[in-house]
């Protein structure tokens, strides 16, 4: 469908210029009255030729109908009057090429439909003279070169206007993903809107969901690959990542197994991950839960699912709770010397993570096994606290992670608002 065809220039073959010029406004005259029957042709070349063209002329034939007929009354205007209509050609073209990207068009598609129609307004002016005055056609041939160029620049600019058209509509989905993914993490999606999510996101309103997030690992540090098969939606959030993952059969604890084994996190890259949850309604909180998940993992960096530290992530939701134990528990400990608060604290911390083995806790710390029993002998002293009491194990165990956790101890992002 050209929007513009012909734009005279001064002839580059002598003699040829006003009367070849004359000879094409008169042929271009009569074809006003001929738009209706230039435009059922053309539609029907479309039809034929384009399968895209097909679907939309059998969607709503008027609409594609009248796009046919404005653009080609701009062709045969521009034959007749060029430095007026050309103008509005123009305009008529970046409109076609803007609203053919807005419906989905390939591009190719409407670039040859403006040939077609180039093609067609030629056919019709070569027929109009040969008919009328077959003497005056040889003149014809000194502008054919003038209007195929002018439909090739025509081409040209409903190319560009059609991609600039398709870059805003793909920033405005870019950002209308973005905004609803971040809606989904922050818990603020209606849930009259969830569907509309579900389908901009590409996720089942109902599936089951984790939330994963990751911080840390250098200025530019990548977010985590994720097992194949995963699908997640990410949205980036100063230099933290969080990703929806559509878990689908999968297990939270089998995607934190997966990252652990098969995935490499770069140095200090750590990773929360919150337990599986039904619904996008859900999101919201899981985004909560995986940000404590975040707080209890380690400086060094690595995967942590919530369900897995469970005790932790306790202590970490009331920080100042957590305080007030490791203070009460653990006091006598932390008003030590440096030094000799650093080793008991090392050693109780050594001796619960390999299961209450004084063997194992020695290997680990570099000491023989019976310094490792006086150092914990001498704990239970200061504390009043005995490691064979399972309740005041606990809140040994609890204290310690709560020193852990203290604030200027904690690494992970401010827990958002609920």
């Amino acid at each position: 469908m050209p929007a513009h065809l012909v734009r005279p220039r001064p002839p580059a073959r002598a003699g040829a210029g006003s009367d070849a010029v004359a000879v094409l406004r008169r042929a271009a005259r009569p074809l006003l009255g001929q738009l209706p029957a230039l435009t059922d042709r053309l539609e029907a070349q479309l039809y034929e030729q384009e399968p895209v063209y097909r679907a939309a002329i059998e969607a709503d034939p008027g609409d594609i109908r009248a796009e046919i007929q404005r653009s080609l009354g701009h062709s045969v205007a521009s034959l007749l009057d060029p430095a007026r209509s050309r103008d509005a050609a123009r305009a008529c073209s970046a409109r076609i090429g803007a609203a053919r990207a807005a419906r989905g068009f390939p591009l190719d598609a409407v670039s040859h439909a403006f040939r077609l129609g180039g093609a067609l307004v030629w056919q019709a002016l070569v027929d109009e003279v040969t008919l009328r005055h077959p003497e005056d056609a040889h003149l014809l041939v000194h502008l054919a070169v003038d209007v195929w160029n002018f439909v090739d620049e025509h081409c040209t600019h409903v190319a560009e206007s059609y991609r600039r058209a398709e870059r805003e509509l793909t920033w405005r989905r870019e950002n209308r993903r973005r905004l609803m993914a971040a809606a989904l993490l922050d818990g603020a999606t209606r849930i009259a809107d969830l569907p509309d999510a579900a389908t901009a996101l590409d996720l089942p309103e109902r599936g089951r969901y984790a939330v994963l997030i990751a911080v840390g690992g250098g200025r530019g540090a990548p977010r985590p690959t994720l097992p194949s098969g995963v699908r997640a939606v990410w949205h980036t959030a100063a230099d933290t990542e969080r990703a929806i993952i559509d878990l689908g059969e999968l297990g939270a604890d089998q995607l934190a197994s997966a990252l652990r084994e098969f995935c490499h996190l770069g140095p200090g890259l750590r990773v929360g991950i919150s337990p599986a949850v039904e619904g996008l309604a859900a999101v919201g909180g899981a985004r909560r839960l995986a940000e404590t998940a975040l707080r209890v993992s380690p400086e060094s960096g690595g995967t942590v699912l919530l369900d897995e530290q469970l005790p932790a992530a306790l202590v970490a939701a009331a920080p100042a709770l957590g305080r007030i134990l490791a203070d009460r528990v653990l006091g006598p400990l932390l008003a030590l010397p440096p030094a000799d608060r650093t080793v008991l604290l090392d050693t109780l911390t050594a001796w619960l993570d390999c299961d209450g083995s004084a063997q194992r806790a020695a290997a680990r710390l570099y000491c023989h096994r019976n310094t490792v029993l006086n150092r914990l002998r001498r704990s239970e002293q200061l504390t009043g606290r005995s490691l064979a009491r399972p309740a005041d194990l606990v809140e040994l165990g609890l204290a310690l992670t709560a020193y852990r956790l203290e604030p200027q101890k904690v690494r992970g992002p401010a827990p958002s608002s609920p």
